[in-house]
């Protein structure tokens, strides 16, 4: 089927259909979430599928897990339907837009590197919203955006139990970076190793978080282990302030320090962090729909995560 045949063809309730059992994994979640029958949403995706020319599930006794072909489809897919809200949204009372509120929830290591220019974009758009970011770690991400506290998160992937409920779309993937003042010691050297580094100070991130948990690996795989008398902080800030201020070496994911790597505030120490890599992607409720300003953020951030990560941004959504 040609693209023109496809257009005629398609309906919303297939994207609606698909979308509900990519995100929930089971015809019989979908049918309840959708209120139809498990059949009709059965012959929904046929029909799909069948227009499509790609199969895009593969269906068991354990549900649904998206195809190859899928996981491409379900992120075109969620495009469409959240342009559609958005645009239902930009049509509304002026008033309803005065009341927008934006509640968002992100890692400190993301939200300095990723909202900015995005919130300052969202404001050309919607400059009656209020905005509300809070930072936390991951686990207490999660936990907010389960009991409504935030419209989505910006967060890493967790455990299976942590992410139930919730759908997550990767954005980027981050590996960790070493660094330090722009007048280090050690970057005069011809080459560092992980022993050089640990004869200064280092800023780790607090215990329980994955930049530390892949800081502890890296070690480990270097058959070390992390000092004992590191400064542990969630704190971006004053683990910047310190390192900018003294010889300590910071271990940080790629995305807090990005801005001042490039505005050479800090520099990047030579010392390759291969296998420290996580992915940071938007994290969404299964269930309830999302208001046009969520919405349109989203859309930014998509955007603006592309632009960073061409290679590697919204490519897979679970």
């Amino acid at each position: 089927m040609d693209n023109e045949q496809f257009k005629r063809r398609v309906r919303l309730r297939h994207l609606d259909c698909f979308v509900a059992v990519a995100q929930t994994r089971n015809l019989g979640r979908a049918a309840l979430q959708l209120r139809l029958t498990q059949p009709a949403i059965s012959k929904t995706m046929n029909e799909l599928e069948a227009m499509v020319g790609v199969k895009l599930l593969e269906r068991n006794r354990q549900g649904a897990q998206l195809t190859p072909g899928g996981e491409t489809f379900l992120m075109h897919a969620i495009t469409v339907l959240d342009a559609l809200n958005a645009a239902k949204t930009a049509v509304g009372v002026d008033q309803g837009l005065r009341n927008e509120t934006l509640l968002i929830g992100a890692l400190p290591t993301v939200a300095p590197y990723l909202l900015p220019p995005v919130l300052a974009e969202f404001r050309r758009a919607h400059a009656h919203a209020k905005v509300v970011v809070q930072t936390a770690t991951n686990a207490v991400l999660l936990q907010m955006l389960k009991a409504g506290e935030v419209d989505f998160a910006l967060a890493r992937m967790s455990d299976p139990a942590m992410m139930a409920g919730l759908s997550f779309e990767l954005l980027y993937v981050e590996p960790l970076v070493l660094a330090s003042r722009p007048g280090h010691a050690l970057l005069g050297q011809k080459k560092i190793t992980l022993t050089d580094v640990i004869s200064y100070p280092l800023i780790v991130a607090a215990k329980g978080t994955t930049p530390r948990h892949n800081t502890e690996s890296y070690f480990q795989a270097n058959g070390l282990k992390l000092p004992a008398n590191c400064t542990e902080t969630l704190s971006v800030s004053l683990a910047r302030q310190m390192t900018r201020q003294s010889d300590a070496v910071w271990f940080t994911a790629a995305g807090a320090v990005r801005p001042d790597l490039e505005e050479k505030i800090l520099a990047q120490l030579p010392l390759t962090m291969t296998g420290t890599e996580e992915p940071v992607g938007l994290f969404r409720r299964n269930e309830g729909v999302l208001d046009g300003a969520a919405l349109a953020c989203i859309a930014l951030l998509r955007e603006a995560a592309f632009v960073q990560h061409p290679l590697s941004s919204a490519k897979n959504t679970v």
